[in-house]
């Protein structure tokens, strides 16, 4: 089992884990990317590189708040309820079921139980 992280070290961990590419788009502009838990710290979900993505921080924030979710499958998934609760959108969709890039090393890859987690709790599909 690996060691807990702490949230500075999380997002290092995540960041090289990635190779610093956002996991839905591959870019690599620093400061727009951020760690993001799948199941959040504050609700059981470790420090852990296996509960992490990286994303940019216009991804994150619907993913923390259930607009987008990753499938167990590691496809981009977006909710309707963006369009119905905001009337747009329109950057999101064209994402709709894009594979997600994940890191090489087996036990950094999104663990499939977390992902069923933000599936069922988070995801407002």
């Amino acid at each position: 089992m690996q060691p807990r992280l702490g949230q500075a070290t999380f997002r290092i961990a995540v960041l090289d884990a990635y190779g610093r590419g956002c996991a839905v788009t591959e870019e690599h502009s620093l400061p727009a990317l951020e760690a993001s838990h799948i199941r959040p710290y504050g609700q059981d979900g470790p420090h852990e590189v296996r509960n992490g993505l990286l994303l940019r921080a216009n991804i994150h924030r619907p993913f923390d708040t259930g607009y987008a979710t990753v499938t167990p499958d590691l496809r981009l998934q977006i909710s309707a309820r963006l369009r119905e609760d905001y009337r747009n959108g329109r950057s999101y969709y064209p994402l709709q079921g894009i594979q997600v890039h994940v890191p090489d090393t087996a036990t950094h890859r999104p663990d499939k139980a977390f992902l069923e987690w933000h599936n069922e709790h988070v995801f407002r599909g």
